[in-house]
């Protein structure tokens, strides 16, 4: 597959615009999303939602050359059965849509994807949101009690 062009400086300022734009929107309505913070230097947001196993769920954003990147922390690098808390996360990529679990700095568990520039959309938005958020919702709870057995205990249903 060839590469796409560097994003011209035009497609990075209506990328930004619309990632703006839809931040502003979401902390107006607010449901998930409880706080942004836009470093403009790096053309990099920290997006803070609430979520229901963990408190808080960051998705970060970034304009690369080509691509924005998103990434999501899931959990921190397992205590206990390693093998099979990788296990269980790496056979979750075939359920996942556009992204992947990692391992980032640290061993930590890390959902990361990406999409062209000149693709992000406010509906784009809304799925790479929406889907590392519901991602972390179900995957989290299972994934830290196989790597933190013993330590971690679901929460109950409110």
């Amino acid at each position: 597959m060839p590469r796409a062009d560097i994003a011209s400086p035009e497609e990075r300022a209506a990328c930004n615009g619309v990632i703006e734009r839809w931040t502003a929107a979401r902390l107006a309505e607010g449901g998930a999303v409880v706080a942004v913070d836009h470093q403009a230097e790096a053309d990099r947001w920290y997006l803070r939602l609430r979520g229901e196993e963990k408190d808080f769920v960051t998705v970060w954003l970034t304009i690369r050359q080509r691509t924005l990147h998103h990434e999501t922390q899931v959990m921190p690098a397992p205590e206990v059965n390693i093998e099979a808390t990788y296990e269980y996360l790496l056979r979750r990529n075939a359920d996942l849509h556009q992204m992947r679990f990692t391992l980032g700095a640290e061993d930590a568990v890390y959902l990361v994807g990406e999409i062209p520039v000149n693709s992000v959309t406010e509906d784009e938005l809304d799925r790479i949101v929406g889907s590392s958020l519901a991602y972390v919702d179900d995957y989290f709870p299972t994934a830290m009690s196989i790597g933190f057995a013993g330590r971690y205990r679901r929460r109950r249903p409110a």
